[in-house]
């Protein structure tokens, strides 16, 4: 969703009302991010393609191992803290902060710590459930073997011919034959089942959806970035040319004076859900459930969906033209254009003011006198 950060003022002056239609496409965004989840519990839970492997392989021949981070842990640390923390933090923003902001006043300081709250939400569960979806359909469709899937097989070895599928071994003796999971002897069908899911790694794609967006959200929201020269807004640059004052009272800013590198400790901070992201992937490694390239694969869904719904809610923090509402999420549509814009526009250009003289209130900000 586009947005005009500039627009936020005429927004004001406009006269958008909330509305059941507004209300109702924010309902159809979460059906839409449960719909996927659940889409993707249903593909977790089949039993998808089984490729054919060899009983020489190597790379498939390790021990059985219990977890180290189980799934429910995952789950918690990867969906259940980032929620938590969104929630604490949005309901703790400083009213200076929102007043100073949106110039919101009264019952607009608690509607914006509120829509702060649920757009931090709407993106971690868009993230989760994309790599979810993602993660699961590719374990389906792969359907590689695990590195400990031997010793999860248990092979009847007395009757190997009666499961081969293919292999130069059918004609060379020193050569490999490729068997199907019907040579396993192993009576716990989920255990056999669970050891053709090994790419891409679920572990990884999940925590990096949920812990890499916590790390995207509070590197907005405490501004922990790069330094970055300022860049005048188009607002801002034209409040300075009409006012003569400004214009002969101040200097400019020396370009190594416009930013600084904020403290190590805000770093740290912002950067350790990602240290947990690494550690659950390795972790992955040492328990003989994944090969590398599996981590990585996982590792880069979770990575690119983490990134997705960071920028589709919320304002990026690196831009100059946002510079003035960098760590806020995107406003909330307007009504009238809820479900969508007018083949070959924008919401940008969408959200030109609206006039009403009965009075109005947005949806985020409140009552507006």
């Amino acid at each position: 969703m586009a947005y005009n950060p500039g627009n936020l003022d005429s927004r004001l002056l406009s006269g958008e009302r909330s509305s059941i239609q507004l209300i109702f496409s924010y309902v159809l965004d979460w059906a839409i991010i449960i719909l996927v989840a659940a889409v993707g519990g249903v593909l977790y839970k089949i039993t998808g393609y089984r490729h054919a492997f060899s009983l020489e392989d190597p790379q498939i021949s390790y021990p059985l191992l219990s977890d180290t981070v189980s799934i429910t842990v995952v789950a918690i640390v990867a969906c259940g803290a980032p929620a938590i923390t969104i929630l604490a933090l949005s309901l703790l923003i400083p009213s200076s902060a929102i007043k100073t902001s949106s110039h919101g006043d009264g019952g607009s300081v608690w509607r914006r710590r509120l829509w702060e709250w649920h757009a931090g939400w709407l993106g971690l569960g868009l993230s989760l459930a994309g790599a979810f979806f993602v993660t699961s359909g590719l374990k389906d469709v792969v359907g590689k073997p695990r590195p400990d899937f031997l010793a999860r097989c248990d092979p009847d070895l007395s009757n190997v011919a009666d499961y081969i599928v293919g292999g130069l071994g059918l004609k060379q003796a020193s050569a490999p034959i490729m068997v199907t999971s019907s040579i396993c002897r192993n009576t716990d069908a989920s255990i056999v089942k669970d050891g053709f899911a090994a790419f891409p790694s679920g572990h990884s794609s999940f925590s990096w959806a949920g812990l890499l967006y916590l790390t995207l959200w509070l590197s907005i929201k405490f501004a922990v970035r790069f330094p970055m020269p300022f860049r005048l807004t188009p607002q801002i640059g034209q409040r300075d040319r009409n006012n003569s004052l400004a214009q002969t009272t101040h200097d400019p800013i020396p370009t190594r004076s416009s930013a600084t590198a904020p403290p190590l400790y805000l770093l740290l901070l912002v950067l350790s859900p990602i240290g947990v992201a690494l550690y659950i992937c390795a972790t992955r490694y040492a328990d003989y459930m994944h090969a590398g390239w599996d981590i990585m694969g996982g590792s880069l869904i979770g990575i690119f969906f983490a990134w997705f719904a960071i920028r589709w809610y919320h304002v990026p923090s690196h831009a100059g033209e946002f510079l003035d509402h960098s760590g806020w999420a995107w406003a909330p549509r307007c009504s009238w254009a809820a479900f969508g814009v007018p083949f070959g526009t924008s919401y940008v250009v969408a959200r030109e003011p609206r006039r009403n003289t009965s009075g109005y209130e947005d949806l985020e900000l409140g009552p507006v006198p």
